[in-house]
């Protein structure tokens, strides 16, 4: 489609100091224009009267299983549970089978062939088959189109080693994804308090996270290298983020929408939906992950997109896999509980949404200037509806919000000026 004209929407794009209502003009893919009462002539006019049109939103964290795990989600059914979202652009980690440490791999992902329908970068790992023991090759990986590295999945445990990646990450100009945690520590099932005593489960402390989140600042802070510490969930991780970035550490991180949304206590009985890792936290962690992305000292919301085969999840707590979905209700879930509360303002929802993870990535997307790639997604904020994981377009159904009621559907996602989703669902051609 060459031309797309969105009409009446109230368009939110912080980059450009915009939050009015106006109309754009897409043709060939690209911005043309962004003005009140466009006249031009298009191939389809959609008409966002009381939506908001934003820039396409950025997922800077989510597992899509190919290759190796593809029963439970591949890149084709990954990158459209996305776009059903509201996502134009992914990153995807590296803890696939075989491990994405090499350029092949990386090549693999970006093939045409693996028939995606949005952006899809790959993360490539750290270490050899993420073993721990020998760094990948960073460079070969970040030339074949690697947007990071990570051992996302565990923490590389020599620091000496990561202090390394951390060197040659910074050569490559690429940020270190860092997933925190001190697996010595980690040798539970659930956060560490009341409810895993009731459940007679043993419990992970936030210590667990934090150890490795303040050994990553301060070797962040010796290599000069960007670190992005993913899906954070303690009131200490809050704090040790602050002082890094009141200290000048090239810093940022992330949370998902289980960690503000969820704690503990809604764990009432074993269903495994409710483990990941890290695991559901307190109350008092939970109001602080909100409070952080208020005060900006988190930057970005992320999926953690985890999804699992039936089988993985419906088994003992203990010794189900870790992980939920969650890239088709995380605009939903974000904006219940951060706008319509009043944590976040609608600008601040969209920075963390879209802005902050393309400024992270290094990426010219994030924003709807003229002359922009037409990365666009289209909510209806005042639609309320409860989620129903038997309509998930992702392979996987792992998650605790069935049934739960939220407000603000995607009804369009328009990636390099095609439309991938229109009034909530995958256009024919892209099904």
């Amino acid at each position: 489609m060459s031309s797309i004209l969105i009409k009446r929407g109230r368009v939110i794009d912080p980059l450009n100091n915009i939050d009015s209502v106006m109309d754009i003009l897409v043709r060939d893919g690209k911005i043309a224009k962004a003005e009140e009462n466009i006249a031009d002539s298009a191939d389809k006019v959609i008409d966002a009267e009381g939506m908001w049109v934003m820039p396409g939103l950025i997922d800077l964290h989510v597992h899509f299983r190919e290759p190796g795990y593809e029963n439970k989600e591949t890149i084709a059914t990954g990158s459209r549970a996305a776009a059903v979202g509201g996502f134009t652009t992914v990153c995807t980690m590296p803890n696939t089978n075989p491990v994405m440490d090499n350029a092949v791999l990386i090549e693999y992902t970006l093939s045409p062939k693996r028939n995606a329908v949005i952006n899809v970068l790959p993360i490539g790992a750290i270490t050899k088959g993420q073993l721990g023991e020998e760094l990948a090759d960073i460079g070969t990986m970040a030339a074949a189109g690697a947007c990071a590295i990570s051992e996302d999945g565990k923490s590389v445990d020599d620091p000496s080693l990561m202090k390394n990646a951390m060197r040659y990450a910074g050569m490559f100009k690429l940020p270190v994804f860092d997933h925190c945690e001190e697996i010595r520590l980690a040798k539970g099932s659930m956060n560490a308090g009341d409810r895993a005593s009731i459940l007679g489960l043993k419990g992970i402390g936030n210590d667990s996270e934090e150890v490795m989140v303040a050994r990553d600042i301060i070797l962040a802070g010796a290599t000069g290298c960007q670190l992005h510490l993913c899906h954070m969930s303690t009131r200490g991780s809050v704090q040790l983020i602050k002082e890094g970035k009141e200290k000048g550490v090239n810093l940022t991180a992330e949370t998902a929408p289980h960690y503000f949304t969820l704690c503990d206590e809604d764990i009432t009985d074993y269903d495994a939906n409710f483990k990941m890792n890290p695991p559901l936290r307190s109350k008092e962690d939970r109001d602080a992950i909100r409070q952080a992305l208020k005060d900006n000292i988190i930057d970005v919301i992320a999926t953690d997109h985890a999804p699992h085969h039936i089988d993985d999840k419906n088994c003992e707590f203990e010794k189900a896999a870790n992980g939920i979905t969650g890239l088709e209700t995380s605009f939903a879930l974000s904006y219940s509980e951060l706008v319509d509360k009043g944590w976040l303002t609608p600008t601040e929802l969209v920075e963390k949404m879209s802005c902050n993870p393309a400024r992270i990535l290094h990426s010219d997307k994030g924003s709807l200037g003229i002359g922009a790639a037409a990365d666009i997604t289209i909510a209806d904020v005042n639609c309320e509806y409860a989620i129903d994981v038997n309509k998930m377009v992702s392979k996987a159904k792992n998650m605790p919000y069935n049934g739960r009621k939220v407000k603000g559907k995607v009804l369009y996602t328009i990636c390099g000026g095609n439309i991938i989703v229109e009034n909530g669902e995958l256009t024919e051609k892209y099904r």
